[in-house]
């Protein structure tokens, strides 16, 4: 009896831990994430004045980290490291320097995502808390908590969230005593966030054996692409880094040529999050069958210079991209499989099946959800087990 008390105290304690880590982070990723669609307007408006100066935006980044950021620059690095118990300690500092160095890469059109920073903001505002709780595995178990809280507030897919932070750290093995709290943060962080991002599908996609062939076949590809973006991403930061060694000269020559790319194409369509690739993609907007390849190139060579930000929101608009140019290819609506590349292209590159077919259903529709795991089982079959988060461990 004792044990089952002791038990249901550990779970009341992290629950209680998790509502304080869903209103901290929630409100944190408004802030942050409010600022962030301002700045992308702003930028937007005025593309033309601020991207010339995306090279000198990369050796303010660098000079801002090198002088207060320590080792904060290894970013999710850091998270990984801290959740497979090799860092004892995420240094705090990181959550307002990642911030304002993906607001500075946004707002000079450099090509990256944001869920970097909600995620860094969650883990280590609540490892710092698990690291003070007396039972085993709380500090792992409060920052995939935190993780779910900062996906959750930003993304506003709570369950999806919830099966991120539990998949990513460790693929093959999840915590299930994280399950609950995590659910709670990120419900809780959902609520207090920003506005939801849902389409309602108005195709009707009947599930008989022609339709499942097509949409295994549309699982390779996504698979093959995430997985190549992800393979792509640690090939160009090993490689880049080893040519340009000295991070002020590759972040200002790489910005350079980012500058005149994201300038002559298209005046800065391929700039910042990708969500007007995304937009287009739904409301029948123009995209054009070298949307997804360009977004693809252009997000790898911001974030192999140094650049801050994140992925996830870039997959969301290549996957989709990439959907509407093969849609017509296999006779399925465009929505249809535009939706269908939003979640796998995203799980081949993070490495996780269930996650991204949860955030299909809770973007999408739950009426999809069976769509979704098919695709996105065949995409992390096919990613040939590369991940853009270099961190992560695989126990098979």
């Amino acid at each position: 009896m004792n044990k089952y008390l002791s038990e249901y105290k550990e779970i009341g304690l992290y629950a209680i831990l998790a509502i304080l880590i869903g209103l901290v982070v929630g409100t944190l990723d408004t802030l942050f994430g409010r600022v962030l669609l301002m700045i992308s307007a702003f930028r937007d408006s005025h593309f033309v004045y601020l991207i010339p100066f995306l090279p000198l935006a990369g050796l303010f980044i660098v000079s801002m980290y090198k002088k207060i950021g320590k080792n904060t620059q290894k970013g999710m690095s850091l998270v990984f490291a801290a959740g497979n118990e090799e860092l004892r300690e995420i240094p705090k500092r990181m959550i307002p320097l990642t911030i304002i160095g993906t607001w500075i890469t946004h707002l000079f059109g450099g090509s990256a995502g944001r869920e970097g920073v909600a995620v860094q903001i969650g883990a280590t505002f609540s490892h710092a808390i698990g690291r003070n709780i007396p039972y085993k595995n709380a500090s792992k178990i409060m920052l995939i908590t935190g993780m779910a809280a900062g996906f959750g507030g930003l993304f506003e897919t709570p369950f999806a969230a919830t099966f991120f932070a539990l998949e990513v750290l460790v693929v093959g093995k999840l915590e299930y005593l994280a399950l609950f709290p995590a659910l709670v943060a990120s419900s809780v962080s959902h609520f207090l966030g920003l506005e939801k991002f849902s389409v309602h599908l108005e195709s009707s996609v009947s599930m008989d054996g022609q339709t499942i062939l097509k949409m295994i076949l549309l699982g390779i590809l996504f698979g093959v692409v995430g997985g190549l973006f992800a393979y792509l991403l640690g090939y160009a930061k090993q490689y880049i880094g080893k040519k340009i060694p000295d991070l002020s000269k590759r972040i200002f020559f790489i910005g350079l040529l980012l500058s005149v790319l994201l300038f002559i194409l298209h005046l800065g369509r391929y700039s910042g999050l990708g969500t007007n690739l995304i937009a287009a993609s739904f409301d029948g907007g123009s995209i054009y069958s070298y949307d997804w390849i360009i977004k693809f190139l252009l997000t790898i060579l911001t974030l192999a210079a140094g650049f801050q930000g994140g992925e996830v929101t870039p997959l969301f608009s290549i996957g989709a991209s990439l959907g509407v140019w093969l849609a017509p290819l296999f006779g399925l609506p465009i929505e249809f499989a535009a939706a269908l590349g939003y979640a796998s292209v995203f799980s081949s590159a993070t490495n996780t099946l269930i996650a991204p077919a949860l955030i299909g259903a809770e973007v999408f529709g739950f009426d999809y959800l069976p769509y979704f795991l098919i695709t996105v089982s065949i995409s992390y079959v096919f990613n040939g087990n590369h991940s853009i988060y270099g961190g992560q461990k695989t126990i098979f």
